[in-house]
């Protein structure tokens, strides 16, 4: 009953948030640049009414559009068709559309509340001094088990994957980067490998997993979890606390091999017509209390420290969420490899499904 009823609440919202956005559109009407604010960003990864909220504390008005994928989004704009004024990428798309010229520098003078975010989370490698990017959520790669399914199991190496005990139960995720990293990992290699003898070793190895694996699926793997049609699955760190919270059962792990520690992070597209109000919008998501409502409706980490202190601690204080420096300092962020080795990581990839009978 408690997930039919978060799945109505989240039904519901979805439709606010379409509703709104078509009001928003029907109110842009004659309106100038800056009255405008066009968002694109992941599905269910902002809490609705911040939306509203921040209309009503700048009288901006704003249109809200979704992608599913960094390549998508990033093509998107590259093409031009809409001037959106935020995006939300993750950090190798940043690197690239920072190659390609599609970001505009933020003037850090107009984001006070940058104040909020962690040093941890500031200056990292693919946007070295925030010049184009200001963090939003971040999480990790790893496993979420039913532990009543899987007796004896605990998962801290993602060898524990290949056992033959787990023929047929294990779900993997549809996403070329995080599987080969998984094989990679597990041989104690680099999840950014370019080395083509490395990534075919890890491709021959993730071959060997394939009578455990019972589906290669999307986001679909969360309702699977949740109510028990499936055991063991690869995911991302907020999809498992979405899960985790609806089913007591699950629980989340991060083998001591290591795996992908990531940032999504706001970025004004050099196609924005409303550079003046997408920073406004990036400073009001790094309120503390913004940020903390945003964070409890998404479920992923927020790199906001303030926030952390208005948030449940039981939440902060859990190192699933939100894993130690120590924990941390054995992942790995995502490197742009550029397009001949993607496309390497892509026929791999497709290699290894093929194998999956």
């Amino acid at each position: 009953m408690k997930s039919l009823i978060r799945a109505t609440i989240g039904i519901l919202l979805v439709c606010g948030v379409l509703m709104y956005t078509a009001h928003a559109m029907d109110q842009t009407s004659g309106k100038s640049g800056k009255d405008i604010l066009t968002v694109y960003n992941w599905g269910e990864y902002i809490d609705p009414a911040l939306l509203k909220k921040f209309e009503k504390q700048t009288g901006i008005h704003v249109i809200y559009e979704t992608f599913d994928s960094n390549e998508a989004m990033m093509t998107k704009i590259e093409q031009g068709g809409t001037n959106y004024d935020i995006a939300v990428p993750s950090e190798y798309t940043i690197e690239q559309m920072k190659e390609r010229h599609l970001l505009k520098k933020i003037d850090h003078n107009k984001i006070p509340n940058l104040k909020n975010i962690d040093p941890d989370f500031l200056n990292l490698d693919f946007d070295k001094n925030n010049q184009y990017s200001i963090p939003y959520f971040w999480g990790t790669v790893g496993i979420v088990y039913n532990t009543k399914l899987l007796k004896g199991h605990n998962f801290d190496s993602w060898n524990e994957l290949w056992d033959p005990a787990l023929k047929g139960k294990v779900i993997l995720v549809d996403s070329a980067r995080e599987v080969m990293g998984v094989g990679l990992n597990s041989m104690g290699k680099s999840l950014n490998s370019t080395d083509s003898k490395e990534l075919n070793a890890a491709t021959t190895k993730l071959i060997k997993m394939a009578p455990n694996v019972k589906a290669v699926i999307g986001d679909e793997v969360t309702q699977l979890m949740i109510n028990g049609d499936a055991e063991v699955a690869l995911t991302w760190s907020g999809q498992a606390a979405d899960m985790m919270y609806e089913n007591e059962d699950l629980t989340y792990s991060v083998p001591k091999e290591g795996s992908n520690l990531w940032f999504d992070n706001m970025v004004i597209p050099k196609t924005s017509k409303n550079v003046e109000g997408a920073e406004k919008f990036i400073n009001f998501m790094l309120d503390p209390k913004v940020a903390a409502q945003n964070a409890d409706y998404v479920g992923y980490s927020t790199p906001n420290k303030a926030a952390l202190k208005l948030m449940d601690p039981e939440v902060v204080n859990d190192e699933r969420y939100y894993p130690s420096k120590e924990v941390r300092s054995n992942l790995h962020v995502y490197k742009n490899l550029g397009k001949e080795k993607i496309g390497e990581y892509n026929e791999l990839f497709l290699k290894f499904k093929m194998s999956i009978r």
